[in-house]
């Protein structure tokens, strides 16, 4: 009996992961549902967070990604093509 209790693992719901994480709840969300971390889903929203999962995903360092659409220049502000058009019509 003493081992099921020990295999026994603490559980955190979404919110609270998210909290301790600084991660928000839809990329904790998606990292269960791309198998990063572990935890159960109950229906199509909530889900239950293994801490230990997490605090080895935490203890992992990890890459940054985008933060967000790249702003481009129109291609009519671009310096080079600027120079070109005013170039062509000199010319």
């Amino acid at each position: 009996m003493a081992d099921e209790i020990a295999n026994v693992r603490r559980e955190i719901t979404t919110d609270e992961a998210s909290q301790k994480s600084g991660l928000s709840r839809t990329h904790l969300t998606h990292l269960l549902r791309q198998g990063k971390i572990e935890g159960r889903n109950f229906g199509r929203r909530l889900w239950i967070v293994y801490a230990d999962s997490l605090e080895r995903y935490l203890a992992t360092p990890h890459k940054s990604g985008p933060k967000g659409p790249r702003n481009k220049k129109p291609l009519q502000e671009h310096p080079d093509i600027t120079n070109y058009d005013q170039k062509s019509a000199q010319s």
